[in-house]
């Protein structure tokens, strides 16, 4: 049975446990998307990859696709998502458990429709971005694998 936020009411020290999926997608040139979390949302300013929260009643796979055409107006399907690996990082106020799917395929121009900023970069100039710390340790992995 598929986990989500709902299931994961408590952490670590009594932390609420967020579930957020997010991928990293990879062009044909081997360049991957980051977003930059707008003004007004909690570590804004900050590079990330693209995703959110997993609602109630969705798997992982389920929540991206979904974000993804919210956020980035691109369909994909659900067997182009490969997990790849997850961040479990304690944050103040929650625990965040975030599985780390790449994907190479989908459909439609990557767009930004909630007014984030993109940016397309290289395995070489991704550690340039500074990010959220649940993010920091994915990149390695990330660099690894491709």
């Amino acid at each position: 049975m598929p986990t989500t936020e709902a299931d994961l009411s408590s952490g670590p020290g009594g932390l609420p446990v967020v579930l957020v999926s997010a991928v990293a997608l990879v062009d044909g040139d081997g360049r991957v998307l980051l977003s930059r979390r707008p003004e007004g949302k909690t570590m804004s300013g900050l590079w990330e990859f693209p995703g959110g929260k997993v609602k109630d009643g969705e798997t992982p796979e389920q929540a991206l696709i979904r974000e993804l055409a919210e956020e980035l107006a691109i369909d994909v399907a659900g067997n182009c998502l490969v997990p790849l690996t997850f961040a479990s990082h304690a944050y103040k106020e929650f625990h965040l458990l975030m599985p780390l799917f790449l994907c190479r395929v989908w459909k439609g121009v990557v767009s930004p429709c909630e007014g984030q900023e993109l940016a397309w970069v290289t395995l070489h100039q991704i550690r340039d971005y500074a990010m959220p710390p649940a993010d920091e340790p994915l990149v390695a992995i990330l660099c690894d694998f491709l």
